[in-house]
């Protein structure tokens, strides 16, 4: 008597983890315009790091301009035919791709130095406000309110009349003006996490409130505060490039994309569009793809949205 031969069962293949990290490429790498911000912030970031590399002049090197060359269309030739000006020459005879690609270096530093110092502050007294609560919350929080009740324009000229031109008095003047947002999300994120089992369990070890705020709170508080700090970033570029073209920004010594489209503004009624023009869309090509990668940050680190 012959024994029925039954085919086992194959085993499941085992799952494949997803991690949170693979599970946010993934997210990413789904969407188009998420990718699309990408590429353009990688190329801004990238031509910014390597400009003394690519650039093929020194367009703030006084020995190395020649005046015969200001002016000049894009395509152009320079008067020794030692170069090609593709995008033209702006009225101090200077490359205007090379002065791009500088205009860049100061612009993301400008911004990205004010970002982090405004993101500092602001978490700290988010958190502070959150945790003590009373009187302390609604002194830091009213501060908070007359912070965001003046528009950040005229908070920045103001200062900046005050303080004077310089990269580092408009740095100072950003994070002036970008602080209150990080502190309002950093309360309203830290209010959620103050009555959770982990800080009540802290407080009965006795561990000091800026242990507890610091190593415990404001990691459960990064998600939004990431994506605040994504879309300051290409506010706080758009202000910078504002404030230089309006002569209160930056100097003329250093470089930026504001300061670059002030210098050609008075030639575009002559037809000399190209020195204007170039930097305002690298300027708009920094802003774009900062805000399509913070647009898609917003959606992927959204509680609400995880599966």
């Amino acid at each position: 008597m012959t024994t029925p031969v039954t085919s086992a069962t194959p085993a499941p293949a085992a799952a494949r983890v997803e991690t949170p990290l693979r599970r946010f490429l993934a997210d990413f790498c789904a969407s188009k315009l998420a990718l699309l911000g990408v590429v353009l912030l990688l190329l801004t970031v990238g031509a910014a790091l390597f400009a003394p590399w690519i650039a093929p002049q020194n367009p703030f090197d006084i020995g190395t301009l020649d005046i015969l060359d200001s002016k000049l269309p894009p395509g152009s030739a320079s008067s020794d035919g030692s170069m090609t000006y593709w995008l033209g020459t702006d009225g101090q005879a200077r490359d205007v791709f090379s002065a791009i690609l500088y205009g860049l270096r100061t612009s993301l530093m400008v911004g990205t130095i004010s970002v982090l110092a405004a993101f500092a502050i602001g978490a700290t007294v988010g958190l502070i406000a959150a945790y003590f609560g009373g009187r302390i919350d609604a002194l830091l929080m009213r501060i908070v309110d007359i912070q965001l009740s003046f528009p950040a324009i005229l908070v920045a000229l103001i200062l900046l009349a005050i303080l004077g031109k310089g990269v580092d008095k408009v740095i100072i003047a950003l994070v002036v003006v970008q602080w209150a947002y990080f502190a309002r999300a950093a309360r309203g994120a830290a209010l959620v996490e103050r009555g959770r089992e982990y800080v009540e369990a802290a407080r009965c070890m006795s561990l000091g409130w800026g242990r507890v705020l610091f190593r415990h709170v404001l990691p459960n508080c990064m998600p939004p505060l990431i994506v605040i700090a994504t879309i300051d970033l290409a506010h706080a570029i758009a202000l910078e490039a504002t404030l230089s073209f309006l002569g209160v920004g930056v100097p003329v010594t250093e470089p930026s994309l504001g300061m670059l489209i002030s210098n050609g503004f008075e030639y575009l009624l002559s037809g000399l569009y190209w020195i204007s023009f170039f930097p305002g869309i690298a300027l708009a090509v920094a802003i774009i793809g900062i805000n399509l990668v913070g647009d898609h940050l917003r959606d992927v680190l959204n509680p609400h949205n995880a599966t």
